[in-house]
């Protein structure tokens, strides 16, 4: 496969690992420096029509989230052959599974990486996007800006959009078994709660070097995390702060009704415990002797600019070598096809800058209008998740009222009964007085209960309301997303086919080009006249390409 350019455009450089559904390649654009890492399904599974759609939609997922710590999608299409490939930002760093693999790690950096990956799930959660397989392979941990620790999720392969029909099946059990959900264990649709639960499993995991449930059988794993407890963090290291603690449990709840209401809940709470934790050395800045790898190589092709100068090297050694003239129809016609291609070629690569420049521009503007709308859907769902959590405690306390009334009811009810009765008997005066005192406390505390619950109810009510008109203007932002992704794909793919389409074109001006300048090659290398301009043509090619640090015959230019 290296060697190989998908749908026009993408030459595979190099074999950057695999997933569950994809092969994954480190590619680079045949006319455009921007290296990507490109997906394209696995062979074995091109027959899989439900995969590519998973595909399909893991970018569409991706991308309308739009945040700094997940991936970013560049591209998805279908190469000539019907494959599926996906492209994606190359990211350079280590995986939080190889981390994982040293042991525990230190609370203060568990904190760090845990509080990146809820920023991100909170977005994507408010945009009706759920990951659903969430696990440390698919955690990449890179250096940005000198900062370590740099959080990317990866692989939303499983995730859906929550408006979306859904392809799988209902009942059908997908994911890890080590991070699955008890209801995703049960076969049930996973929400967001589902991926809390994954992030309370990872938490666990850097606490304390192993995860909380582990068997090699799958079915028995999968019972173990619809009803087995998860031990405590504590009992396999005793100096797991308490508070970091309650977070772990409180996320690995089998009930999702007990789990943090949602992600901004969690990540309120990851703020407070990473204020009162001690700053440590690793947070400062990453340490240069372990700074990530240098970034891929530059391509080798010396650009269509250096076609002009070999087309020129060329004819003065055709001249030389056929000083009267008599130069083989073969060899004049190749000279002419040189010169018109270094031409066609020249301006074929403005248009396609050109057009690349465009597709370009509309990218940075749908990313920052995405990214706009992202943040005021998560400042809403910040302000909502507040609300809800103010109208539950507010209801809590009314519950709590409600029986207090219910109690002065029948205090209040026995007392008047109890005052009727001595009215009627009669009796002494500083005994009737004391009851009817009585009474009248019992009548004045119910009164007084009654309306500290209206007040109580009509808080819950306000908050209630503002959690309502919260949650419409989030789904009109989300819908006006909807729209706007919907029309920027279409533009985007138009885009693309016409950068492909020229790209295409510019690959076959490429090996006709290759082909015309063997040809001539195999005229004149053999002409002592021409011995030093050959030199000076392979000089110039094989200098190129030391300067530009090859990587292989399979990415030059034309190849002579």
């Amino acid at each position: 496969m290296l060697g190989r350019v998908v749908a026009g455009r993408y030459r595979l450089e190099a074999r950057a690992g695999e997933g569950g559904m994809g092969v994954v390649y480190r590619a680079r654009h045949v006319l455009i420096d921007r290296v990507v890492a490109l997906k394209l399904i696995r062979p074995d599974l091109r027959g899989e029509t439900h995969l590519r759609a998973w595909m399909l939609r893991e970018a569409r997922a991706a991308n309308r989230v739009d945040h700094a710590h997940i991936i970013d999608i560049h591209d998805i299409g279908e190469t000539e052959e019907g494959e599926l490939y996906l492209v994606m930002e190359y990211l350079v760093g280590t995986s939080l599974s190889s981390e994982l693999a040293k042991g525990p790690t230190a609370l203060g950096r568990a904190v760090d990486i845990l509080e990146q990956m809820c920023a991100a799930l909170a977005r994507a959660h408010d945009l009706g996007v759920v990951h659903r397989d969430l696990k440390s392979d698919n955690i990449l941990l890179s250096t940005r800006g000198g900062r370590k620790d740099f959080v990317k999720i990866l692989d939303f392969g499983l995730a859906h959009l929550a408006m979306d029909p859904r392809l799988a099946p209902k009942g059908a059990v997908f994911g890890t078994p080590e991070y699955m959900s008890p209801e995703q264990a049960r076969g049930e649709e996973a929400g967001p709660p589902s991926d809390l639960y994954a992030l309370g499993v990872l938490f666990y995991e850097m606490l304390t070097g192993q995860l909380p449930f582990r068997s090699n059988d799958r079915d028995t794993l999968l019972e173990m995390q619809r009803s087995a407890p998860p031990p405590k963090p504590s009992a396999i290291k005793p100096d797991v702060l308490p508070q970091a603690e309650l977070i772990v449990l409180k996320l690995l709840e089998k009930e999702r009704r007990k789990r943090y209401q949602d992600a901004h809940h969690l990540h309120e709470e990851l703020k407070a415990l990473q204020r009162s934790l001690p700053s440590t050395p690793w947070e400062v800045q990453a340490d240069p002797q372990n700074a990530a790898p240098p970034p891929p190589p530059p391509p080798q092709s010396a650009g269509v600019i250096e076609w002009a100068n070999r087309a020129a090297l060329f004819s003065r050694m055709v001249s030389r070598v056929y000083p009267t003239g008599n130069t083989p129809p073969e060899v004049q016609t190749g000279l002419a096809q040189v010169w018109d291609l270094a031409s066609r070629a020249t301006r074929l690569e403005g248009e396609v800058a050109s057009h690349t420049r465009k597709l370009e521009s509309l990218e940075r503007r749908g990313r920052a209008l995405r990214a706009e709308i992202g943040r005021k859907v998560e400042e809403l769902a910040h302000e909502e998740s507040r609300a809800l959590r103010d109208a539950a405690s507010e209801q809590h306390e009314a519950a709590k009222l409600r029986e207090l009334v219910q109690v002065a009811e029948r205090a209040a009810g026995t007392a008047k009964a109890q005052a009727d009765q001595a009215a009627q008997q009669g009796g002494n005066p500083v005994t009737l007085r004391a009851i009817y005192e009585r009474s009248g406390a019992a009548a004045a505390l119910l009164e007084a209960r009654r309306e500290a619950l209206g007040e109580r109810e009509q808080k819950a009510q306000v908050k209630d309301q503002q959690a309502r008109d919260l949650r419409r203007q989030i789904d009109e932002l989300r819908a006006q997303l909807a729209r706007y992704a919907e029309a920027l794909e279409e533009d985007l793919a138009a885009g693309r086919e016409k950068v492909a389409s020229r790209t295409r074109e510019g690959l076959n001006f490429e090996k006709a080009f290759s082909d015309v300048t063997t040809l001539l090659l195999n005229h004149v290398k053999q002409k002592p006249e021409a011995r030093d301009l050959l030199q000076e043509l392979m000089s110039n090619i094989h200098t190129g390409a030391n300067q530009k640090n090859n990587i292989g015959p399979e990415s030059r230019g034309p190849n002579l």
